[in-house]
Parts: structure tokens; sequence; C-alpha cells
């Protein structure tokens, strides 16, 4: 059985800088320029309507001020949050078009919603050419939200961003792997402290798009599903030059293709946005033909007749087994029943969940420590494995200093932290949740472009550090939504 794709366009440019002082971004128009070149259609697409955001209006906002547009994005979150649950319900896979990063806040209070429902965690695959990771700690000040997502999203900065709905973090640091910054990312050693496992372009370039993706499976085997965030300046500008920050050094097409079909192809992958590619800088439409082009290749398994509906998998009574620490624990028993009725979350539950408590997590208004890296990115081998086991956590320590958002500092190879050891976290929580192995794709007819060495990378043993999730008020509980550079000046990491 086929999974059904549903596309819902989220048009909003509120996390983005002013271009000039008399203009808007253009990433608004992304969704309508995508659609123009036939997505839905090539995609067997059912049409989930547009989430429109407030108008764009910076007003008197000043440095210091906080989060621009922080209000209209708090609302817009909310109100896509719903969007994206009601999809999740009906059993579709949500295709979302946006609109800039912040988009991701929707994604993220969505997945936190889902998550407290089957008792276990959502992870996020954030595939992106920024870490977007500046928040009050490690910069002089915050504005565009669109460079600070995945701080927010793991809880960083401003309550009234980073806390709806009293939940923060939306995702812990260990449930996120980041794919595509570039080596010298400006925050790559605030994603190190805070063990939040990265892989940059050279990395990813050295052990393939396709192994890269079962490596992303992996590090995230203990979280009851994932979603998968893609800003479209994770290509090298040569290829995609229509962003408001380009950044050299990224992947090709090609790669973007074999990744995101790698990422896509197990039930426990909940849906994919898009973001961040702004018509204005694409007169003639090529650059929208190309990646409607790659979506619609690399989504092809969701809707291969072979596919399956999304699977949670809910909490563990025990921790999954970890590589290389010499611990079993007992299988946990899986059962397929029929699922319920739209809105009931059991019928993507593939294990009984045991009672437990959720820690209600820090105040709203604290402030998170830093980040954790790893390899880096590349090519691709031939066909699509994926197979989910183990979990890696690294123990968070302090926070990289910046002055403002200036340039990236030279250094590191991106290797990974040193990882403690252990059972459970401070708070004596154990691991909830995990990724029951998905088949491998047999096609294989694309060969490796990489000449880096073969296999993946052994997953460390990680302790699940960072802030716990928040219990919220509620399973599922949907509130109304309340009512540079000199060539691309709205940059989000200006």
């Amino acid at each position: 059985m086929m999974r059904r794709i549903a596309v819902l366009d989220a048009p909003t440019n509120l996390g983005l800088r002013p271009p000039t002082s008399t203009s808007v971004p253009g990433c608004a128009k992304a969704p309508g320029a995508l659609r123009d070149h036939d997505l839905l259609a090539r995609l067997r697409a059912r049409d989930a309507g547009c989430v429109t955001p407030a108008r764009y209006d910076p007003g008197d906002w000043r440095p210091g001020d906080g989060v621009c547009h922080a209000r209209e994005i708090a609302d817009y979150s909310l109100a896509l949050a719903e969007r994206i649950g009601s999809i999740i319900d009906r059993g579709e896979f949500p295709v979302v078009l946006g609109g800039d990063c912040s988009v991701l806040l929707g994604s993220a209070l969505a997945m936190h919603r889902l998550g407290e429902a089957v008792g276990g965690r959502i992870g996020l695959v954030f595939v992106d050419g920024h870490s977007d990771f500046r928040h009050p700690g490690n910069a002089s000040y915050v504005g565009a939200a669109a460079g600070e997502d995945l701080a927010l999203v793991t809880g960083r900065g401003q309550a009234d961003l980073a806390a709806l709905e009293g939940r923060r973090p939306y995702f812990r640091d260990i449930d996120v792997v980041v794919l595509g910054i570039r080596a010298q990312d400006e925050y790559r050693l605030d994603l190190q402290a805070a063990g939040i496992t990265t892989r940059p372009v050279p990395a990813l370039r050295a052990e393939g798009a396709a192994r890269t993706a079962q490596w992303a499976h992996e590090q995230l085997a203990d979280c009851a599903g994932y979603w998968v965030h893609i800003d479209v300046d994770v290509l090298d500008p040569a290829v995609m030059p229509a962003v408001d920050a380009p950044d050299p050094g990224g992947i090709a097409f090609a790669e973007l293709e074999i990744l995101l079909a790698g990422l896509v192809d197990t039930p426990h992958c909940l849906g994919v946005e898009l973001t961040v590619f702004d018509p204005d800088y694409d007169p003639d439409g090529s650059y929208a033909a190309e990646i409607v082009n790659t979506v619609v290749a690399g989504l092809a398994p969701v809707t291969a007749p072979e596919a399956v509906p999304p699977r949670l998998l809910s909490a563990r009574p025990t921790p999954s087994p970890r590589r290389g620490n010499g611990r079993t624990t007992s299988a946990t028993e899986r059962s397929n029943g029929p699922r319920g009725a739209p809105g009931d979350k059991s019928q993507y539950v593939e294990a009984a969940a045991p009672d437990f408590s959720v820690d209600a997590g820090p105040p709203a208004d604290a402030e998170l420590p830093g980040v954790r890296s790893v390899e880096q990115l590349g090519g691709s081998p031939g066909g699509r494995s994926v197979g989910p086991s183990g979990l890696r956590s690294v123990d968070p320590s302090g926070v990289r200093s910046v002055e403002q958002f200036g340039e990236p500092a030279a250094d590191p190879s991106g290797e990974r932290a040193a990882e403690p050891t252990g059972d459970v976290d401070a708070a004596g929580r154990l691991p909830l949740g995990g990724l029951a192995p998905a088949k491998s794709d047999p096609l294989g007819i694309l060969g490796p472009v990489h000449s880096g060495p073969a296999g993946v990378a052994a997953a460390a043993e990680r302790e699940p550090v960072g802030p716990p999730a928040s219990a919220g008020p509620g399973l599922l509980r949907r509130p109304s939504p309340t009512a540079p550079d000199a060539d691309h000046p709205d940059a989000d990491t200006a």
C-alpha cells in the first residue's frame, strides 16, 4: 500500500531580514513557483491548501528587540502545526513548501504534540547549508528567526517562540542530526558542545549521500519517528544561487536527491519541509524546475507500491541496545493492528507504551547550552539502504561566544567530542522509542561518486542529555491560532 503525499503551502517570509528598505524577501513566492512546474501532479499528491502568513512589516524593529515578527511567527507556527497534524491524522505524508526556515517551528510543534501522544520522542534530520544556531547565548543579538530556527526548536531563545504551549524543547539535542552545513560553519563548536550530531559537507561527500541517510537513521534509532527539514541552500551556489544566503561548498542536486530518497524510504519518516528557495533570483524558472525534478525523484520511495503507511514506535521500558557497550535489552513486542479513525494516534503505534512520567523540563525562560559535531558529507554509493540501530549522546558543556553573526572562524575537522556512557540522564529518565529496521532499496542503479572510505561510521554511545521533553498542556491539543551580501541582503544569517 503506497503512502499518499499531501502538499501544504507555507509561504511565510517573516523569518528573514528585508532585502532592501523598500522590498520584502521573495521566498514567499516559492510554493507557487514550484506548483507551476506540476509538482503536485507529478507527486500524485493531494492539495492540502495554504497557511497564509501575516503581513511582512518589520516596523521599527532594532537590534536588541529580540526576534523580529516574533508574535506573527508564533501565531503562524500554531496554525501550521494544526494543519500538519491534520494531514498526519489522515495517514498521509506531509510535504510542506516554505517559505523561510521559520516554518520549522510549526513542524516542530506538530512533532512534539505527536510524540507526546504516542509516548515517545520525535527526531529531526536538519539538512541545511547553515546551522541556524544563533541564539542569545552565542550572539550579541538575535533578529531573523530563519537564522535561529534550530536554536529555537531545541529550546534556546525567547519563550514566545521556543516554548509554545509550554513545550520546551520541541526536539531534544540528542534527537537532532544536522547534515550539509559547511565545514567552517560559524556555530559548529556550539553544536558540538550541545551534543548535536552533525555531518558537514566534506564528510557527507566522503561517505556518500546514501550511506549518510542510513547513518542518520541510526543516530535516531531511539526515536519513535522523525521529521526532515531541507533548506535548498544546502546545494552549492553553482547549481542553486536562488537563495537568500548562498554559501560555496554545498552539494549537488544528484546528491540531494539520493539523500532525500534514503531519508524518506522508511515508515518512520513522518514528513518533509522545503525552505528558502527565492524565485526573485530565478527569472526564467530553471532553478524551480531543477528543484521539482529533485523532489519528485527523491520522494519516489514514499509513493512506491510497496511503501507502507507511517509507523511510530512507542516508549520502551528499557533502553535500546547501544553499539560498543556490551549491554543487551529485551526485544520490544511489536503489533500491527488495524488503524484507528482519523485523529487516533494509536493507529501509528507499533508497540505498547508503558506508563511513565514526563519531566516538565526547564522553565520557559531558561537558556540552554551549546551543540555537537561529527564527520562531513559527500557523494553517493549505488542504491539506498536503511537500517536504523543504536543511539549516541554527547555531554553538552559550554557555549562559544561570538560577536554578532560575523565571519565563520577557521578550524576543526568537525570530529565528534568524547562521549560518556550510562543508562540514564541526570533526571533518571530512560531513552524512549526506537526505530525498527526498514528494508533496503533494491535498485542500486547509481554508481558511487565519492572516493572516501566505504561503510558507515560506527555509532558511538551517547547519554540522553540536554533539556527534557516538556509535558505540555495536553495530548495533541491544537488550540486555534491567534489572530548578507550585496546580491542577497535578506540573508537569514546576517
